[in-house]
């Protein structure tokens, strides 16, 4: 019952609705029938809620119509106020909307498949490498 109340708060965009009933049904499915956790389903329904609303105001008309550079224009302007580590599952979370939408014959092709994420790299974790003096030290100490 939960899971019904978390899919009820799930809105279609106008966006879609332009597209016809098709989309509407497959927009909602994408939520209700592909993602099984509710905590998954909120984050990607706050990911997927923003673009629709950006691109009706730039005049996109509907779903069907989106381009790559509408989806890259997109993840620009979310680069200026958002880091890269949240603006990455924001285009994943595009992207496999879109892969859903085409299996369902509702878009043509996946905009968003073309478009990279911004770039991120993080030296936290990761193993240093090691010169040739130490690299000896290391074998010599181990006997």
């Amino acid at each position: 019952m939960n899971q019904l109340v978390a899919f009820n708060s799930i809105t279609t965009p106008a966006l879609v609705i332009a597209a016809g009933v098709w989309a509407s049904v497959r927009f909602l499915e994408f939520f209700a029938s592909n993602i099984r956790n509710p905590n998954t389903r909120r984050a990607y329904a706050h990911a997927v809620g923003a673009f629709p609303v950006w691109c009706a105001q730039l005049g996109v008309g509907s779903i069907t119509a989106v381009q790559p550079l509408h989806v890259a224009t997109w993840i620009e302007w979310q680069t200026q106020t958002l880091s890269a580590p949240t603006v990455k599952p924001h285009l994943a979370t595009i992207r496999r909307l879109f892969d859903w939408l085409v299996t369902g014959q509702v878009a043509p092709q996946n905009p968003a498949a073309s478009v990279r994420g911004p770039s991120h790299t993080t030296r936290q974790g990761k193993t240093p490498v090691l010169v040739a003096a130490e690299r000896g030290s290391c074998s010599t100490a181990s006997m």
